[in-house]
C-alpha cells in the first residue's frame, strides 16, 4: 500500500513545498518517477500550461524525473502506454480544474487501473483542488450542483477544496447531502498526507485541515495528526 496526498488549491508556491517534499521523499526522493495528470484542465484547454507548471514546480523541489501525461479524454485514458507510465511512476499527481470531468474520464479506464497498481506498490497519490476531489469516494460537482462518484481512493470522504476562501460555503449543504460522509475541508496552499494507513494523517503547509462528520467539527493546523475516521 502506498501513500495518499490531497491538498486544497493554490498549488506550485511558497508552502506547498512542505507536502510535496514529503511527496517526493516517500516515492523514493529525488529520482523517483514523478508523473502529472492535468486531465482537469482539459476542458477550458488549460491542461497543456497546467502540465507544464506542475512539471517545473517539482523540478524546482529538486525532482529529476517528472512529466505531464497527455491524458485528456477516454481515449488517453485507454492508451496502453500511458497506462505502462503510470504503472511505472512513484508519485502520481493530479492537477485541478474540473473535477466531475477527471473522475468520469478516469473512471474504469485502462490508466486509472495502472495508478492503482502504482498505489498498492508502494506508490504516492497526489491531488490538488479537484484531483483531490476526484480521489474521494463521493464528490460534489459545483457546476451541476450535485453529488457524484469519485474515484474512491479515500473512502467514506467528501473534499471542501479552497476551504478557507469558498469551500466552508459547501459545507452545511453537503453535510445534509452526504449525512454519512467525512467531510474534508483543505485550505489552500494546504496538504494533509496519511501514514501508508489511509486512517492516520498529517497537516502540512500554510493553512489547516477541518473535518466535518455529523454533528462534529474539528479543525488541524500545520504539523498536526488526526485519525480520520476517529469517534
Amino acid at each position: 500500500m502506498g501513500f495518499l496526498l490531497l491538498e486544497g488549491g493554490a498549488e506550485f508556491g511558497r508552502r506547498m513545498a512542505e507536502p510535496d517534499q514529503q511527496a517526493i521523499a516517500l516515492a523514493g526522493g529525488n529520482a523517483a518517477r514523478i508523473r502529472i495528470i492535468p486531465t482537469a484542465a482539459a476542458p477550458d484547454n488549460n491542461h497543456q500550461r497546467a502540465g507544464n507548471n506542475g512539471v517545473r514546480w517539482f523540478q524546482s523541489l529538486g525532482a529529476t524525473n517528472v512529466a505531464a501525461l497527455p491524458i485528456i479524454d477516454h481515449a488517453a485514458a485507454a492508451d496502453p502506454h500511458m497506462a505502462d507510465e503510470l504503472r511505472a511512476a512513484r508519485l502520481i499527481y493530479m492537477l485541478g480544474g474540473f473535477p466531475a470531468y477527471l473522475a468520469q474520464t478516469l473512471a474504469g479506464s485502462a490508466c486509472w487501473r495502472a495508478a492503482q497498481e502504482a498505489y498498492q506498490t508502494g506508490a504516492v497519490l497526489a491531488g490538488s483542488s479537484a484531483g483531490a476531489m476526484a480521489l474521494c469516494e463521493y464528490l460534489y460537482d459545483p457546476q451541476a450542483g450535485k453529488i457524484m462518484a469519485g474515484l474512491g481512493a479515500v473512502p467514506g470522504c467528501c473534499v471542501l477544496p479552497h476551504h478557507n476562501t469558498f469551500g466552508k460555503s459547501w459545507a452545511a449543504r453537503l453535510g445534509k447531502l452526504l449525512p454519512a460522509a467525512t467531510l474534508l475541508g483543505i485550505d489552500e496552499r494546504t496538504g494533509m498526507l496519511d501514514d501508508g494507513t489511509g486512517d492516520c494523517w498529517t497537516v502540512y503547509g500554510h493553512g489547516g485541515v477541518t473535518i466535518y462528520h455529523g454533528e462534529q467539527t474539528r479543525a488541524y493546523g500545520a504539523g498536526e495528526q488526526f485519525m480520520l475516521h476517529a469517534d
